[in-house]
Formats: C-alpha cells, sequence, structure tokens
C-alpha cells in the first residue's frame, strides 16, 4: 500500500464538510477489520483508510493547516501501514472499570509481545511490537499498543488460498485465540498488495 501524502488529505474546510459521511464509511470499515480475541483484547488492523481517518482527526484536532505541522503528521501515522509483507494493528486491552483496568494492565504485563498470528502449515508469526516507542514499563503494560506482523511468500500465498488463520495471546495471564472469519481473511487479504 502506498504511504499517505498532503494531496491525499483533505483541507480542515474540506474535512468539516465531509467528516460526517467519511467517518461513517470509516467505521463501518474498521469494523470489518477488528478482531476480538478473547473478551478484553481487541486488535483494529490498519490500512491505508483507516490510517487517513486518524491522521485527519488529528489535524482537525489541533488544527493544523501549515505544511510542516501535516508532515508530521503523515510521518508519525504513514509507518501503521502495512507494505504487503505484513500486517499492523493496533491492540487495545479493553476494561470498563477503571480500577480492573489499573490491576489488569498489571497483571498482562508483556502482553504485546505475546501475541501470534498462525496461516495453518506454517510457523506462528510473533507480532513486533511498539516500533516507535515503549508503552509499557517493568510494572505495566499501556493499554494501547502498535503491533506488527511479518509474513514470507509461502504463508501470503496460502492466507490467498484459503488456509484458516489465527489469532492468539499467548500469555500465561491470557491464553485466549480466535480464528479470523473468511470475511476478514478476504478483506486483510488485501492488505498483501
Amino acid at each position: 500500500m502506498t504511504k499517505l501524502t498532503r494531496a491525499d488529505l483533505l483541507s480542515l474546510e474540506a474535512y468539516a464538510q465531509q467528516r460526517g459521511e467519511f467517518r461513517a464509511r470509516v467505521l463501518a470499515h474498521k469494523k470489518q477489520r477488528t478482531v476480538h480475541l478473547g473478551e478484553h483484547l481487541t486488535l483494529i488492523f490498519e490500512d491505508r483508510l483507516t490510517v487517513q481517518y486518524q491522521v485527519q482527526e488529528m489535524l482537525r484536532i489541533e488544527r493544523i493547516f501549515e505544511a510542516a505541522g501535516i508532515q508530521e503528521e503523515l510521518d508519525a501515522y504513514n509507518p501503521l501501514i502495512p507494505d504487503g509483507h505484513n500486517l499492523k494493528a493496533t491492540l487495545m486491552v479493553e476494561f470498563p472499570d477503571e480500577e480492573q483496568r489499573r490491576v489488569e494492565l498489571v497483571r498482562l504485563r508483556k502482553i504485546e509481545h505475546a501475541i501470534e498470528l498462525t496461516v495453518e502449515g506454517h510457523a506462528a508469526v510473533v507480532a513486533i511490537a511498539d516500533e516507535d516507542m515503549d508503552r509499557s514499563n517493568d510494572e505495566k503494560t499501556a493499554a494501547v499498543h502498535f503491533l506488527r506482523f511479518e509474513l514470507d511468500s509461502a504463508m501470503i500465498r496460502d492466507w490467498h488460498d484459503g488456509k484458516p488463520v489465527t489469532l492468539a495471546s499467548t500469555l500465561p495471564a491470557m491464553p485466549v485465540k480466535a480464528t479470523l472469519t473468511s470475511a476478514q481473511r478476504d478483506m486483510l487479504a488485501a492488505d498483501f498488495s
């Protein structure tokens, strides 16, 4: 997938006019790219459209309209766009109760290094977490992480051929697993082009 440039973005005024429709389209798109791993882990697989939405929202919220500021946002978010041999995802550790979340983020320390993706017939791929910055410390994990799953050409070929794909947390404190639906598998297959 090609990275975003300033030419791909709407001006603040144009975005304000189109935001409702654009937001609804992106949210529907994100829903198809969302995988729930147990009750408390959610992965949203990013692509060019989801990243464009994040950039547009940041420009809107921060009222950024100068070229240098826009480029800073592009530089920050473009690394989340898959580049043809990987998938990139935002991992969210979700507990609605604030006190329980605090306790669980301690218990789930290092969860970001225990997320695996497996294409049937191949070894599991462990996610590479938070390449831009450490989000966790020695005491607790963060509630949000950015993950990258690197796949080789044989895995991608088997993915396109319809082999089952699973995601799992191998952390002993939260061992959970989910198999992608055929719709999710087909949606994410576009990230390999």
